[in-house]
């Protein structure tokens, strides 16, 4: 015992000593002796270049995640059995994309871009902006109003207050604004190529700023349904925006670990109770457009077995081997070609050309210039197309059947917005347009509600999702506060902001 006092005495004298020591002038050497457990090859705040890979990575997979849960409502996937609650609009709140967008991904930026201001290395920080309002935009347009100018405090506010989504999007356009001026300046300490980081776009600041523009055009061609939307806006930023192809944003897969494989892959089993809905095939199959899709071998190879699921119902069309998803089955084993969304190492497609072309279609025709309309539909069509693979000849025969308008005076929003949704398969900005456009039959014929829908929605359409399930769990106030308590289906069923005039 009296060791022991002897050893906690010395330390005393010991901190004594030295607390008289720094009280000192040589404030200097007492700095330096107080950091003799800093590492320099391990920081104790990690460089911007460290965070981005993991920022984007985690934030953008977050769109997939959505899409197991919206992709039931646009009918581009259904479940293989009966009775599922995605297919039936029986939802309940769901952990994933709110939780892992806010705690994985979003809640590094803030850090990130305090680091890069604070070092000089501005195009960390516009690409923080950038994809802050990249996962603004996804969240509130899954959800209505969210967490953004309460969030972020860490311990001390566990329960942050929630802004208006008309709020959130004056957010999203200030921060692009923001990342654009920063993109634009020189790229001061730390280069975006830096250790790999910038996994977009390899470190080129120009196509981040056409990102950027991109996303506003996106974002400002939601609001069809304001009276404030004005077309020359969101063409504006479609003339900034991304050029072609080689401008594409998208996740691209590796098969070095199953977790960093493709998510809709047949590693990570994420359709294995899934399949396509009849809906979406019937576009590809000739159903719906009186023309055989040249696609529909390449994104649903066993096109001889695969006529999709209605969903809702108790039809499974697909063996027991797997998920017709995936490819075509041989035997019990899986062949080649294998559905271009579903490769191992394929891509996850965030903002991709064909997509800025499709809002640039709908933004002219509501503007009245069909010609530039008629110019950027077939664009569309044509670079989905491409990128998936599909032969020149085959595109062009494509186009000029009448699966296609075939002049600018002929073109329709209908034929734009049945292309879009061919070409925004698995993706959660589908679900956006067809909220957009009401799910209207007259937009998306053959479009009818699934077998066993919720009979509390009284025959309407699922708006939106229901609370984050953390939210409920430890911030049910703010999380509720923008409808109250209102029942499920009642929730589910209230448009959003942007979905009302």
């Amino acid at each position: 015992m009296k060791q022991s006092q002897n050893i906690f005495q010395t330390i005393a004298r010991r901190v004594f000593m030295l607390s008289a020591v720094c009280a000192m002038s040589v404030l200097a050497s007492c700095s330096k002796f107080l950091d003799i457990n800093d590492n320099p090859s391990f920081p104790i705040d990690a460089a911007p270049s460290a965070k981005l890979p993991s920022i984007i990575a985690n934030g953008v997979q977050q769109y997939a995640f959505s899409v197991t849960v919206t992709g039931h409502y646009t009918q581009n996937i259904a479940a293989r059995a009966a009775n599922n609650i995605n297919d039936q609009f029986l939802i309940s709140p769901l952990a994933n994309p709110f939780n892992d967008t806010y705690f994985r991904a979003a809640s590094n930026i803030p850090s990130m871009i305090a680091t890069a201001q604070a070092e000089g290395s501005p195009h960390y920080v516009g690409a923080g902006k950038i994809m802050m309002a990249l996962f603004l935009g996804h969240l509130t347009d899954l959800y209505g109003n969210i967490p953004y100018s309460d969030a972020f405090k860490g311990g001390s506010n566990f329960t942050p207050e929630y802004d208006s989504q008309e709020q959130i999007y004056n957010t999203i356009f200030q921060l692009l604004d923001e990342g654009i001026t920063e993109l634009r300046k020189p790229q001061g300490l730390r280069p975006l190529s830096e250790r790999g980081a910038d996994v977009f776009f390899g470190g080129d600041a120009a196509r981040w700023r056409r990102l950027a523009f991109a996303l506003r055009a996106r974002h400002l061609n939601h609001l069809t349904k304001k009276s404030t939307y004005n077309p020359a806006q969101v063409l504006a930023a479609v003339d900034s925006a991304m050029a072609s192809s080689a401008d594409d944003a998208f996740l691209q897969h590796n098969t070095t670990q199953v977790a960093q494989t493709n998510f809709w892959g047949d590693a990570r089993a994420n359709m294995n109770t899934r399949s396509f809905g009849r809906h979406y095939v019937n576009y590809l199959n000739g159903t719906t457009l009186g023309v055989r899709d040249p696609r529909f071998i390449i994104i649903a190879p066993d096109t001889a077995r695969t006529r999709g699921i209605v969903n809702g119902s108790a039809e499974n069309p697909t063996s027991t081997l797997g998920s017709d998803f995936y490819g075509r089955w041989v035997g019990t084993a899986l062949q080649t070609p294998v559905n271009w969304y579903a490769r191992q190492d394929g891509i996850l497609p965030i903002f991709m050309f064909w997509e800025l072309e499709f809002i640039e279609a709908e933004a002219s025709f509501r503007a009245g210039n069909t010609a530039r309309a008629f110019a950027a539909y077939q664009n569309g069509i044509r670079a989905h197309m491409t990128r998936l693979g599909v032969a020149t000849a085959d595109i062009n025969t494509y186009l000029a059947s009448r699966a296609c308008a075939q002049s600018a005076a002929a073109l329709t929003l209908k034929n734009i917005m049945e292309q879009k949704y061919i070409a925004m398969f698995i993706h959660p900005e589908q679900w956006v347009d067809m909220r957009r456009m009401d799910y209207s039959t007259n937009i998306y014929p053959g479009l009818t509600q699934p077998v066993g829908v919720n009979t509390e929605l009284q025959g309407q359409w699922i708006r939106r999702l229901l609370p984050g399930q953390m939210e409920i769990l430890y911030n049910i106030n703010n999380a509720y506060s923008e409808l109250g308590r209102l029942s499920n289906a009642q929730w589910i069923s209230t448009p959003v902001w942007w979905d009302r005039p």
